[in-house]
């Protein structure tokens, strides 16, 4: 008797692969910074231009005298961010001031120029109580340690501002080992399910601490995983500002019109260690994508399409480094002026009325202090 043939449902692999190969890179400007993308390029000024290239150049010298901090004992956690400015300032510099910036530990540059002190931030990474005493006006919260757990308080934030009829959008950064965290999906899944205005951004930058993408997740994009969400996913080249910016601009327009949250993927690339904790990524990366990685650098590239465009020279790059520099050096100083956190401290900032349990061991905290 002949067998019976297997009746096909559905091709799943099939499926897959054609929700996969969707997702191409959204790029505006190679690594000679041409454009090769004219209909997505954005309208910005010349003066704008400029600006974004400003704060990339002061964001490179901010990480290079953080790091340099670190190592003289001068400050405490410290993530770098050398690769990762078009990422970072390209999506930032998309934001209305308005907008809330939930961010990870690496995302210390956004808050900045979306309004935190500078030598607040120096007090943050001591661990300082006033660096997390974000200055009124300024929306924003602390650096999230936790790994994804952001992309929930996002989720959150971004569903209070459309109760309360708010023009503007919540937005959020992880790395892409917390793409593979359950709180990133539980945050898009919940604001995809709200329509809640959300921008989720996954700075894929290839090496969570010193696991590749590509164990972290089967999947060919991280853009991908807003699908099983049921909203939008972008994967963009995290090395070209004008990309980030175009993307999270579209993103952003669409969720201030109701339209729900966007997953962007950035895909862009660290080039120093994890963190300054004792991180080593000569063990997990190689020259050979080092160097390939150092060719598409985010500041060489936009020089390249201002230069063409006699919007920036050397002169005007040295002044900005001379303004970190003197800035980086004021903050520095207000940060090491600033007077020592006590335990008191702490246990008066935590309760409004003290609890009588605490009481007791706040005089005692109190009196050796005093002495």
């Amino acid at each position: 008797m002949a067998s019976k043939s297997k009746k096909t449902v559905a091709d799943a692999v099939k499926q897959l692969e054609k929700v996969q190969d969707q997702y191409e890179t959204l790029q505006i400007l190679n690594e000679e910074g041409e454009v090769i993308n004219e209909a997505a390029m954005p309208e910005l000024s010349d003066e704008r231009l400029q600006e974004l290239m400003k704060r990339m150049v002061y964001t490179r010298i901010l990480d290079q005298r953080s790091i340099s901090l670190n190592r003289q004992g001068r400050l405490g956690f410290y993530a770098p961010t050398a690769g990762q400015e078009a990422s970072q300032l390209g999506s930032q510099f998309a934001l209305e001031k308005e907008d809330f910036i939930l961010p990870g530990y690496r995302d210390v540059p956004q808050l900045i120029w979306h309004g935190l002190p500078l030598h607040q931030a120096f007090l943050f990474s001591r661990g300082h109580f006033k660096g997390n005493q974000i200055p009124e006006g300024v929306n924003v919260i602390s650096p999230q340690i936790i790994i994804g757990a952001q992309y929930i308080q996002a989720a959150g934030v971004a569903l209070g501002m459309k109760k309360r009829g708010a023009k503007s959008v919540a937005i959020t950064y992880t790395g892409d080992g917390g793409a593979s965290q359950g709180d990133f999906y539980e945050g898009i899944n919940f604001a995809g399910a709200f329509k809640a205005p959300a921008i989720f951004i996954v700075q894929n930058n290839r090496f969570a601490i010193s696991t590749p993408v590509e164990k972290q997740s089967a999947a060919k994009t991280i853009a991908q995983k807003a699908v099983a969400a049921g909203i939008p996913g972008v994967q963009v080249d995290g090395m070209d500002p004008l990309a980030v910016y175009a993307a999270v601009s579209d993103a952003r327009e669409r969720a201030v019109n109701g339209e729900g949250p966007t997953l962007i993927e950035t895909l862009t690339y660290r080039y120093g260690p994890h963190t300054m904790a004792g991180d080593d990524p000569t063990r997990y990366r190689t020259t050979d994508l080092d160097n390939e990685w150092e060719k598409k650098d985010p500041l060489v590239r936009f020089r390249k399409f201002l230069e063409k465009k006699g919007l920036w020279n050397e002169e005007m790059e040295n002044e900005v480094i001379e303004t970190a520099k003197e800035d980086i050096k004021e903050a520095i100083k207000k940060a090491d002026d600033t007077p020592k956190q006590k335990v008191t401290d702490l246990m008066e900032i935590m309760y409004e009325e003290m609890p009588n349990h605490l009481q007791e061991q706040y005089e005692i905290y109190k009196e050796k202090e005093s002495k």
